[in-house]
């Protein structure tokens, strides 16, 4: 099948393609859809829009990355062999409401309107419609987003009752039951309309195959201490997202992001109180490979304000970023911060000019050690999900072990180091040893529980010698 991603997908759809594996199913409108058992108790929510020209949208509640799913494959394999029932149906409510935000988004692009959508918009795309109803339908937008929240609320419930089970039988049963029942649930969350939920329970279920049991010199108590430790966390998520009413509203924000709730951009960029106009120096640009997407990651610092922010952007694999920012450089723009109680995740506004290559003149400001270490407990205060945070570390030196690889940056009197957090590529950490040549050099990273990831290095330099950023 040319739809595929690959040929184990292929496969997979294949088997799906019986009535049998469909308890409901139909088409009509250009559309096709149908619930799909899978291995949770309740069955996943796939549809098929094949209204557009050249290849058909897809949409289904399963975990998976792959884009179309085995799901969207076999339920096309169930409609091209005439098994999903009478044509011109009517759309199930939660298959309409995908097909109404893919036609609004479609007449915004052919009147002139955003075209691809935006951060916010992929409420529309979940199903839950919330950027397509928009302001011409105010009050049905109100109540897609009560039934979301309500949805929500009750997959943090059952989450809280997983968790007490497994707390109840013991950490050690965890190791037995394997990944399965993490999955399981993780689709569950899925289901719930809960994507920051779901990520964070799949996440449990590699701790236990993380290794490092038990010891009596392993203060973090091994993957069962870390385990609980995540647990805990996750508590305290569901535990404020159903207290959400009663929280500040910069927390509740917090919780709102962490569970998966977005923010519309184009809102977003219309409030005066939430953009920023500054002069931004572009820290760090990074590239991860998500399955067939591709996520951009760039960190910008404020020369008059000294804030960080985060860009966040998607796109498929092999194909270029609306958003391409080069190290070292500076660009006069406004950005639009998300809400939450430690604002960092932000949206490029309007530019003022093009981007200035004076960033590369020089390092940008930071401080020691200590500092970054200052930063990322205040950041934890008011955000206790936070992993890392951005810190520029000045006149540090990378300290190698016996075997050559640098494990530490200390400070220049070497009296206080950071740990280099693990997974720090051996290429990265060799040029951050270049760059050095033993020397101090200002550094751009994430100081979080697991160390400090390294990101960009600028060297010392001579007086009034420009000093040239180099991405790790």
């Amino acid at each position: 099948m040319e739809l595929a991603p690959d040929a184990a997908s292929g496969r997979a759809g294949n088997k799906l393609a019986g009535a049998g594996r469909w308890p409901e199913s139909g088409s009509g409108g250009g559309a096709v859809w149908g619930l799909c058992k899978g291995s949770g108790s309740k069955p996943y929510q796939t549809v098929v829009d094949l209204r557009t020209e050249g290849e058909p949208g897809f949409k289904c509640s399963c975990p998976s990355r792959k884009f179309p799913c085995k799901h969207a494959l076999g339920l096309l394999l169930l409609w091209a062999g005439g098994q999903s029932g009478e044509d011109g149906q009517e759309a199930p409510d939660w298959a309409g409401k995908w097909l109404e935000g893919r036609s609004a988004r479609a007449a915004r692009k052919a009147g002139g309107g955003r075209g691809a959508p935006q951060d916010g918009e992929r409420a529309a795309a979940d199903g839950t419609g919330a950027a397509a109803g928009g302001p011409s339908d105010p009050e049905a937008a109100r109540r897609r987003s009560e039934r979301r929240v309500a949805r929500i609320a009750a997959g943090a419930t059952e989450l809280e009752e997983r968790l007490a089970d497994l707390l109840r039988g013991g950490l050690a049963e965890a190791d037995r039951r394997g990944r399965a029942v993490w999955e399981e649930t993780a689709a569950r969350m899925v289901d719930a309309q809960a994507p920051g939920l779901a990520a964070r329970t799949r996440e449990l279920g590699a701790l236990p195959a993380s290794g490092g049991g038990v010891r009596p010199e392993d203060p973090g108590g091994g993957w069962p201490g870390r385990l609980l430790s995540e647990c805990a966390l996750l508590h305290l998520l569901n535990r404020g997202f159903l207290a959400l009413e009663s929280l500040p509203e910069p927390l509740a924000a917090t919780v709102r992001t962490r569970v998966g709730l977005t923010v519309d951009t184009a809102e977003l960029l219309a409030d005066e109180k939430a953009r920023v106009r500054d002069e931004w120096l572009v820290l760090s640009q990074r590239d991860t490979d998500e399955g067939r997407l591709t996520a951009r990651r760039t960190w910008l610092s404020g020369r008059s304000t000294g804030r960080p922010a985060l860009l966040l952007s998607f796109a498929p694999s092999g194909r270029r970023h609306e958003t391409s920012l080069r190290v070292g450089t500076s660009v006069d723009a406004e950005l639009a911060y998300h809400p939450g109680a430690r604002p960092l995740r932000a949206t490029l506004g309007e530019r003022f000019g093009t981007a200035s290559p004076h960033g590369a003149a020089c390092a940008p400001a930071g401080g020691t050690v200590t500092d970054a270490l200052a930063g990322y407990s205040a950041a934890l205060c008011d955000d206790p999900w936070l992993d890392a945070w951005p810190s520029v570390l000045t006149d540090v030196v990378p300290i190698p072990d016996e075997n050559g690889s640098v494990v530490q940056l200390a400070d220049a009197a070497r009296e206080f180091a950071l740990p280099v957090a693990p997974g720090t590529s051996a290429a990265a950490l060799w040029r951050l040893t270049a760059v050095s040549g033993g020397r101090p050099v200002t550094v751009f990273g994430e100081c979080g529980h697991r160390g400090f990831a390294p990101y960009t290095v600028w060297g010392g330099g001579e007086a009034g010698e420009a000093v040239e950023a180099v991405p790790l």
